[in-house]
C-alpha cells in the first residue's frame, strides 16, 4: 500500500515530455475516424473497439506494437481530425493534475501517405492552442524523426519543416521508433541541421530503452540532446549516471509502457529509485496510453504501488524536476512549483 494518498497523486500539479501524439488514438476514435475518412482499414484488423482493446493488450515487444500503431495513423487524414486526436487528450488529462505538456509527432508517418506537413501541424497546433486558452494547460510540440527510415529521409523532413522550426512553431526535435538497429549517430547531420535553423530549438532522443547505455552517451555527446527519452538502461554505466546528475538531463521515464512492451515485466523493476540515490532527475509519463493502458495519473499511481515507501516530499521532488527539465521560461516554472508546493502543505500539514 503506497505512503501516499491516491487524492494527492491526482491533484499533485504534472509535467509530461513523452507523449505521441498519435499513440493518444483511442479505438473508440480511430473507428469513427476511418468511417469520417472512408479508409478501409486492413482485413485482418479487429472489428471492433473490443477486439481492439484487447489486441492492445497483448503486444509481444516494441515492433508488434508498432505494427498496429503505423496502422492506426492511417485513419488521420484532415486538419479537423489531428485537431480531435490532440484536443481528445488534453481533455482526458485535465482532470488528472497535468498542467504543462511537451508533445511528440510523426510527421513521416503522415506526409509518406501524401498528407502535408502543414495539415498535420497546424491540426496539433490548434489544440494546443486552445488546450492553452480553455484548460489552463501549457504545451511544447516536438517533431520527431523515425529511426526506421533513411537518415536522408529525416534530413528531407528537416529541410521541409525549416519555417516551421525557424518561427518558433515546432520548439523540440526528437527521435523515435525501434531503437536497436538505429544509433543516434546515424542522424548527426539531422540534428545539427535542425539546430542551425534555430539556436532555439531544443532536442531530445529516445535512448537506453531496448539500446544499451551507450546510445545515451551518443546521443549527448553526438546529437546534443538536452533530455533522454526513456533512458532506464543508463543504469548500466554509473559514470553516464553521474553525468545525468550533473549536467541535469532528464530521463523521460514510461512505466506502464516498459511494462506493456515487456521491457520490464513489472514497474518495481524499473531503476527509479537508483535513479533518486543519484539525484538523476527523471518524469514519468504515459508514452502511447491508448495503446498502453494508461495516461499520466495511472503510471504515477502504479509507480506509487510499486515503490510504496516514497512519501509526500519524495514525489513532491520528482514533479519539481519535471518542472525544472520543461522547456518553459522561469516565470511558468516558479508557477507550477509553487502549485506543487501549496498542494504538498495541503496534504502534509497538520
Amino acid at each position: 500500500m503506497s505512503s501516499v494518498s491516491e487524492a494527492f497523486l491526482k491533484e499533485l500539479p504534472k509535467c509530461e515530455h513523452h507523449l505521441h501524439l498519435e499513440g493518444t488514438l483511442e479505438p473508440d476514435l480511430l473507428f469513427p475516424l476511418a468511417a469520417r475518412n472512408n479508409v478501409t482499414l486492413p482485413a485482418n484488423f479487429p472489428k471492433s473497439v473490443a477486439e481492439l482493446n484487447a489486441t492492445y493488450n497483448s503486444f509481444a515487444n516494441l515492433q508488434d506494437f508498432l505494427n498496429y500503431y503505423y496502422i492506426g495513423t492511417n485513419v488521420l487524414i484532415t486538419e479537423q481530425d489531428f485537431h480531435d486526436l490532440a484536443w481528445a487528450y488534453f481533455t482526458k488529462v485535465s482532470s488528472q493534475g497535468l498542467v504543462h505538456a511537451e508533445v511528440f509527432y510523426d510527421p513521416q508517418s503522415h506526409t509518406e501517405r501524401g498528407i502535408s506537413l502543414e495539415t498535420v501541424t497546424k491540426g496539433f497546433t490548434r489544440a494546443c492552442k486552445r488546450a492553452e486558452r480553455e484548460l489552463g494547460i501549457t504545451s511544447r510540440l516536438i517533431m520527431c524523426l523515425l529511426r526506421h527510415t533513411e537518415p536522408s529521409a529525416c534530413l528531407e523532413l528537416v529541410k521541409a519543416a525549416a519555417p516551421l522550426i525557424k518561427d518558433g512553431t515546432i520548439q523540440g526535435l526528437g527521435l523515435d521508433s525501434a531503437e536497436k538497429p538505429f544509433p543516434p549517430e546515424l542522424f548527426t547531420e539531422c540534428y545539427n541541421e535542425a539546430k542551425s535553423l534555430n539556436p532555439d530549438l531544443q532536442l531530445t532522443a529516445h535512448a537506453g530503452e531496448e539500446g544499451p547505455a551507450q546510445y545515451v552517451s551518443n546521443a549527448l555527446d553526438l546529437l546534443h540532446v538536452t533530455r533522454i527519452d526513456h533512458g532506464i538502461n543508463s543504469v548500466q554505466d554509473p559514470e553516464l549516471l553521474q553525468r545525468l546528475a550533473r549536467e541535469r538531463i532528464l530521463l523521460t521515464v514510461c512505466p506502464l509502457s516498459n511494462v506493456k512492451l515487456q521491457v520490464v515485466k513489472a514497474v518495481k523493476e524499473l531503476p527509479l529509485q537508483q535513479l533518486l540515490d543519484n539525484d538523476v532527475p527523471f518524469s514519468l509519463n504515459s508514452d502511447d496510453p491508448a495503446y498502453f493502458g494508461g495516461y499520466i495519473l495511472d503510471n504515477y499511481l502504479q509507480v506509487a504501488r510499486d515503490f510504496p515507501h516514497w512519501d509526500y516530499s519524495t514525489w513532491a521532488k520528482i514533479a519539481s524536476n519535471a518542472v525544472q527539465g520543461s522547456w518553459i521560461d522561469d516565470k511558468r516554472k516558479q508557477d507550477i512549483l509553487e502549485q506543487i508546493e501549496t498542494v504538498l502543505t495541503k496534504y502534509t500539514s497538520v
